[in-house]
């Protein structure tokens, strides 16, 4: 007989969790052994709990969110790790990059019916990928939309802003003036489509345009 896929809950709503908790008990097949209020709960009670599974919300109110804990808890390391599947409300790009550049197994979205749930975190627990069809849509097209064009020159500064330089220290890498950085990084900006550097480093991940 094959054993329970063990998960763990991590929402900062108690309500939610009730919820979730009645839900993936009236299946067979879904244990849940534990529940976390948040980011720094969730990494605590894995490392006791063992579970296969961690079912992750991405907003946990103040303190660590769901993108930082499914990195920490996908992280290598001797002990056991957990497959992390994304259970949320957003489905941004954003968001949805960042998820899975965390380590997140899987991505999928609180509208769901409870079957693909349950579903999900079975192949989850496999290791297989899983993501909700809107969610898949959005890769897709991002996938077939043709990334902005970038000079060389951008593409240089990109990288340094990647590596979290400021102007002054991009100026000196490359040669320019502070003023000259400006106007590139305003021109990478309006081609991403976003309006800080985090975006146009996110934006740029994405596009797969970094070194």
């Amino acid at each position: 007989m094959t054993s329970a896929v063990r998960v763990l809950l991590c929402d900062d709503h108690a309500v939610v969790r009730a919820g979730l908790r009645a839900l993936l008990s009236s299946t067979d097949g879904i244990e849940v052994v534990g529940e976390a209020g948040s980011g720094e709960d969730a990494l605590d009670m894995a490392a006791v709990l063992r579970p296969d599974v961690v079912l992750m919300d991405l907003q946990l109110g103040a303190g660590m969110d769901g993108v930082t804990a499914t990195r920490r808890l996908t992280a290598p390391g001797e002990d056991t790790v957990p497959r992390v599947l994304v259970l949320t409300m957003f489905d941004t790009d954003a968001d949805i990059a960042r998820a899975v550049a965390a380590g997140a197994t899987g991505y999928l979205l609180k509208a769901e019916r409870p079957e693909r749930l349950f579903a999900a975190i079975r192949d989850a627990a496999a290791g297989r990928t899983v993501l909700s069809g809107t969610v898949t849509d959005r890769v897709v097209s991002r996938l077939r939309a043709p990334g902005p064009a970038l000079t060389a020159r951008e593409r240089d500064i990109l990288g340094h802003l990647a590596q979290g330089l400021g102007n002054r220290e991009i100026a000196r890498a490359l040669f320019l003036s502070e003023a000259t950085v400006k106007t590139h990084l305003g021109r990478i900006y309006a081609k991403l489509g976003v309006r800080t550097r985090a975006g146009a480093v996110a934006a740029a991940a994405r596009h797969r345009l970094l070194p």
